[in-house]
């Protein structure tokens, strides 16, 4: 959570040190990225402690997980790098 919270501050930051950059694409980034910052706040002031408790189990679960399949774990996470890096690179066109 509080890696959370240190992200959402420094994505505002980063909001406010581009605010005099007009370019298209930066203004729709900027959107983007506000966009995201209000639905993280929103997830994050909803989450109940019981939550975060049971998301702790799945963090516990998914690192024993990779460890007990390193190599698949690798590949997945390959896969999946490789499949958002196409997805982003066809915005540019």
């Amino acid at each position: 959570m509080a890696d959370l919270r240190t992200l959402m501050s420094d994505a505002d930051s980063l909001l406010k040190a581009t605010a005099n950059d007009v370019g298209d694409k930066a203004k729709e980034a900027r959107a983007r990225l506000s966009a995201g910052l209000d639905r993280a706040r929103a997830t994050c002031a909803s989450l109940p402690a019981q939550g975060l408790e049971t998301g702790r189990q799945a963090l516990q679960k998914t690192d024993a997980t990779v460890r007990d399949h390193p190599y698949e774990s690798i590949a997945i996470a390959l896969g999946a790098g490789v499949l958002l890096g196409w997805l982003l690179g066809r915005g540019d066109r």
